[in-house]
């Protein structure tokens, strides 16, 4: 392209979506289903970003439970980030294919000492050749008379126990619990062994998160991170051996020769896990991506609210062009995009499923949240959470010590800030208000699906009259 040449890039607030005759009695016909990647489903297009301040297990389980995913970044070790999958893995199922046990010989200290580890009230007590021998339950711990005592001692023993098999269903479990009133349900085979555990807290979320984001085992779906430096081999597969059910090869600037090589080793130690590349803006960047055999994009250079990756370098591409550039290329590969930052309302996640996009993810609105790491700290009376860049100094600094193996204060040149976001509560709330205007502006669309929208939206450039115009204006507000 002649430099002299220079194309119009536009941005969410650069333009307004054009309504058009609508069929819906209701938003809530409006489905909100769509792809993450070539195998991987959402129930609502949601993701939770893959930033120290964002997203840990808490704020995975959370939003996987509403039917989106979280992940889980990578800035610890690698211990504990595999610990992190599973937790989030475990969190819930219909069935827990492999419970925690617990010896019968062992002593009440002991047995607590392996619930703490796990973070579960109760175990089952099983012999060497795995068949049940009986429960020691939150009950059992809180009564034993001497923490010395053996399991064998204080333990639910087998013939008292209520148990079912692996066949036993939903509703057959859900009788059971209320006819029994009890608060764990082993299931053991024809000799038996344990086969598997239901629990009244996995029934309870199964009831109360019906459009809870699974896989095909009952599962909550989580995401996992990696670099392209350092340890990031051994990260992925041993968050791929805890069970996480996609990974994102996560750098400031995806369309470099680090990415593609990181792509093919992953390849080579993963085999056929889904990968999610980026970042990246251009079409160029998402044609050879998708050419090197990713499962999806992560798309977003610059967009995010404590990101000045575009004033550092003055690289960038405003993020609905963005969008759409590279969607006409992946859509050519059946590779999902992922619409990473510049999201700060409803309306933009319109704008941004419009434009092409599968899903979104949000940082900084998330960052405020009760399930976000970090502490709450009180300002003017206010309550606030700390939220930092991906590429701010501290963050910056700390992947360098992950990745490079050093720690060199004068290489680090920040791209991200760090700041302070206004507490929001329970991410629920916020989730149900995203999600509202979300149906909303499909049935402006008369779109019934996501691919509805994709295909319906047009779209209409405004002026900064327009925008203005957009939101309340020329009212006194009510203090």
């Amino acid at each position: 392209m002649p430099k002299n040449s220079i194309p119009l890039a536009l941005t969410f607030d650069d333009v307004l979506v054009l309504p058009r005759r609508s069929s819906f009695a209701s938003r809530s016909e409006a489905r909100t289903k769509t792809q993450l990647t070539k195998l991987v489903s959402l129930n609502i297009p949601i993701v939770s970003a893959n930033m120290e301040t964002v997203t840990e297990g808490t704020m995975a389980v959370a939003l996987a439970r509403l039917g989106g995913i979280g992940f889980i970044h990578r800035f610890m070790s690698i211990e504990e980030n595999a610990s992190q999958i599973k937790s989030v893995k475990r969190a819930q199922s219909y069935i827990i294919d492999q419970p925690y046990t617990v010896d019968p010989d062992r002593t009440i200290v002991e047995a607590r000492e392996i619930a703490d580890k796990y973070g579960v009230s109760g175990l089952l007590v099983v012999g060497s050749d795995g068949v049940l021998l009986g429960v020691l339950s939150h009950r059992d711990f809180l009564l034993a008379p001497d923490l010395r005592a053996l399991v064998s001692e204080v333990m639910t023993p087998r013939e008292k126990l209520i148990v079912g098999t692996s066949s036993t269903t939903f509703e057959e479990a859900r009788a059971i619990f209320l006819k029994e009133k009890i608060e764990k349900l082993p299931l053991v085979d024809s000799s038996n062994r344990i086969a598997g555990l239901i629990t009244s807290a996995d029934l309870e979320h199964c009831i109360r998160f019906p459009f809870a984001n699974t896989d095909k085992n009952g599962h909550l779906v989580v995401g996992g991170s990696i670099g392209v430096q350092g340890d990031y081999l051994e990260r992925a597969q041993e968050l791929v051996s805890a069970g996480v059910d996609v990974l994102v090869i996560d750098i400031a600037h995806g369309h470099s020769d680090l990415m593609f090589r990181a792509i093919e080793r992953v390849r080579e130690k993963c085999g056929d896990v889904q990968l999610i590349a980026g970042n990246i803006a251009t079409p160029h960047a998402a044609h050879e991506l998708c050419e090197a055999g990713v499962d999806g994009l992560k798309v977003g250079i610059g967009p995010g609210a404590t990101c000045i990756t575009r004033e550092v370098t003055g690289c960038g591409v405003p993020q609905l062009s963005a969008i759409m550039q590279t969607a006409d290329i992946a859509q050519t590969y059946g590779v999902p995009i992922i619409a990473d930052g510049g999201i700060q309302k409803s309306g933009d996640i319109v704008k941004a499923i419009g434009a092409g996009a599968h899903a979104v993810m949000i940082g900084s609105l998330f960052a405020g949240t009760q399930e976000s790491p970090g502490v709450i700290m009180k300002r003017d009376g206010k309550k606030y959470k700390v939220y930092r860049g991906s590429a701010s100094f501290s963050v910056a600094h700390k992947r360098q010590a992950i990745d490079q193996g050093k720690k060199d204060l004068e290489n680090v040149v920040p791209e991200g800030i760090e700041s302070i976001v206004p507490y929001k509560g329970p991410i629920g709330d916020l989730i149900s208000e995203l999600i509202g205007g979300l149906r909303s502006g499909m049935s402006y669309t008369d779109s019934r699906t996501i691919e509805d929208l994709q295909k319906n939206t047009e779209f209409v450039q405004i002026t900064s009259a327009g925008k203005r115009e957009s939101g309340a204006h020329d009212v006194g507000e009510i203090r």
